[in-house]
């Protein structure tokens, strides 16, 4: 018996196409019944429902009920970060038609992975942090500065709180499309929400890209954090409507496989 964890039934789970566009879909923290992963995967719901079983007994998804539905959402963070360390190995989604690129352009400008920011934004965001002495990295973390423990307080987001979560704290994770580090972890995650709950991240349900809205921007560059010129980020005028959203992915799940 090998002294080393067996990583080929977690490989072999993953490694299909239909599994790996499912859990594509819950990357962004949130949880979805059968049909909706169903259509979102271009699959019928029994397909669905098989691939679903398996990812919940190998203990890659959890299944929630709420009334008559059933919710199944990624299982832990712990699997969210797995998913994400294998997304900066792959290789960049291409694009098919001019739809797609709209997609792919929305997702590369700003986007939810998990419970935090991803895309260019996040990783300016990562940058400006840094030049400015408000957090220093530590290998694969990075601690809050003094200056930065004032900075993230006006911001909205409880710096104790996270560091007692019982994870990651603030981990550099690839981003996928900039190939360079955003900010994880429970400070990336606060730190989402509190720029959320003031306006100046804009969600739209069911899709994974977001809005850095003008407020957003201006109120970043009022606590110091100006960010550089972003070049082609998507204008919010310009993006798909939120109820187009459960229509892109299935596109979007076949431009990523390309």
């Amino acid at each position: 018996m090998p002294a080393y964890p067996d990583l080929a039934p977690v490989a072999a789970l993953i490694g299909d196409p239909t599994r790996a566009t499912i859990l594509t879909e819950l990357f962004n923290g949130a949880a979805l019944t059968a049909g909706e992963l169903a259509a979102r995967s271009g699959i019928t719901a029994p397909t669905a429902s098989s691939h679903l079983g398996k990812l919940v007994e190998g203990g890659l998804l959890a299944m929630v009920s709420q009334g008559r539905h059933r919710y199944y959402r990624l299982a832990s963070p712990e699997v969210a970060a797995a998913l994400e360390g294998l997304v900066g190995l792959a290789p960049a989604p291409r694009a098919r038609n001019p739809f797609d690129r709209e997609v792919l352009s929305g997702l590369r400008f700003a986007r939810s992975c998990y419970g935090h920011l991803a895309g260019r934004v996040a990783v300016a965001l990562r940058d400006r942090l840094l030049e400015l002495e408000l957090i220093s990295p530590i290998g694969v973390e990075h601690q809050v500065t003094a200056a930065g423990e004032a900075w993230f307080a006006r911001l909205g987001v409880d710096v104790k709180a996270a560091r007692a979560a019982r994870r990651s704290f603030a981990r550099a994770c690839l981003d996928w499309s900039e190939r360079r580090p955003h900010l994880a972890g429970a400070l990336g995650d606060a730190m989402l929400e509190a720029l959320v709950e003031r306006g100046w991240i804009r969600r739209h349900r069911g899709e994974r890209a977001v809005d850095l809205t003008e407020a957003g921007r201006l109120g970043l560059a009022a606590l110091g954090l100006t960010l550089p010129d972003l070049h082609g980020g998507p204008a919010a005028s310009s993006r798909p409507a939120a109820a187009a959203g459960a229509a892109t992915a299935p596109r979007l799940a076949r431009a990523q496989r390309g």
